[in-house]
């Protein structure tokens, strides 16, 4: 088939385009490249993830927020399903940027869903968030509970995209599955990260924050699992649907230290501190629906760590 995927030279976006041209896509990759970290991290992406598949897939430069723009691509691509991942992503930069998040994220969201409906797209596979759960106390999070009380204008944005998409199922039966991801890592991750942020301080001997003086707990999921689960997604062609996406194991913001500071091969120089505005202390995945559909997640921090390092040792030549 033919896939759309938005955000093409993201972490998530490259990881699921590499996948889909091994089983035989074509894919069509949207991404602006902005300056919200590294450019270059996303250039190099396309170019080593998809080395050898330029037959495979087409890169189009530009912003979701750019009607014309789309509906060129759309125009003339005619792709069959969407897999939408572009957005102004991080919660923190969120609080210093609401207008932009809001435009992006759901003014681009949108966008996208008026073209799938003209153009009678079969899937539209979007990215949510498990920052929509806010400060829901009941873990691990179900997709039945509310979300009404998101806690960051990041979380806020892509509650609304549920329910945008929502809308476009039951008005215009456009096909659409949000999935709510869960703390995604792995090599070729986002610099903004704390797997990131952590591994790059303790090599060169600065020292991390950690926050809520480490008592934190996540579902840290791998970034092919995130893969194999998009995929399962987008081949169940569901008529609605928002899921969860996270590992099947909690593990403590102390334990991932500890895996980062085994590979690396040094002890983290460690600053505690309060919980910063708009984060949560725990998000912990109940899984059960999208195991339903047969994925399930087989990455443990141990290894899943141990790879991230040996792909930053590698690529940033430490």
């Amino acid at each position: 088939m033919k896939i759309l995927i938005t955000g093409g030279a993201g972490f998530i976006g490259s990881a699921t385009a590499k996948r889909l041209i091994e089983r035989g896509d074509t894919v069509v990759l949207i991404d602006n490249f902005n300056d919200y970290y590294d450019p270059k991290l996303k250039e190099d992406r396309v170019k080593v993830i998809l080395k050898g598949c330029k037959k495979q897939y087409k890169l189009y430069r530009g912003d979701i927020r750019d009607q014309k723009f789309l509906e060129k691509v759309f125009k003339k691509e005619k792709p069959e399903k969407i897999i939408h991942l572009a957005a102004m992503a991080g919660v923190r930069n969120s609080l210093e940027n609401p207008s932009l998040y809001a435009d992006v994220n759901i003014m681009g969201t949108v966008h996208l869903l008026d073209l799938a409906v003209k153009y009678k797209i079969k899937n539209f596979l979007y990215a949510s968030s498990s920052s929509v759960y806010g400060n829901n106390k009941k873990l691990p999070f179900s997709e039945s509970d509310s979300v009404d009380t998101p806690i960051s204008p990041y979380a806020a944005t892509k509650k609304a995209t549920e329910l945008l998409a929502h809308v476009y199922s039951h008005v215009y039966k456009l096909p659409t599955t949000g999935l709510r991801f869960f703390t995604v890592y792995g090599p070729w991750g986002r610099p903004d990260m704390a797997l990131f942020l952590f591994t790059e301080s303790i090599f060169s001997g600065k020292t991390i924050a950690v926050n809520n003086h480490g008592k934190m707990s996540r579902n840290f999921t791998y970034i092919d699992d995130i893969v194999s689960g998009v995929l399962t997604t987008l081949d169940a062609d569901l008529p609605y649907g928002v899921m969860n996406i996270g590992g099947d194991r909690e593990n403590t913001l102390m334990e991932f230290i500890e895996a980062i500071e085994k590979n690396v091969g040094k002890s983290a120089k460690k600053k505690m501190m309060p919980l910063p505005a708009g984060d949560v202390v725990a998000t912990v995945a109940d899984i059960k629906k999208l195991r339903k559909l047969g994925w399930k997640p087989t990455t443990r921090i141990e290894e899943g760590v141990k790879n991230f390092v040996e792909w930053y040792k590698q690529y940033y030549k430490v």
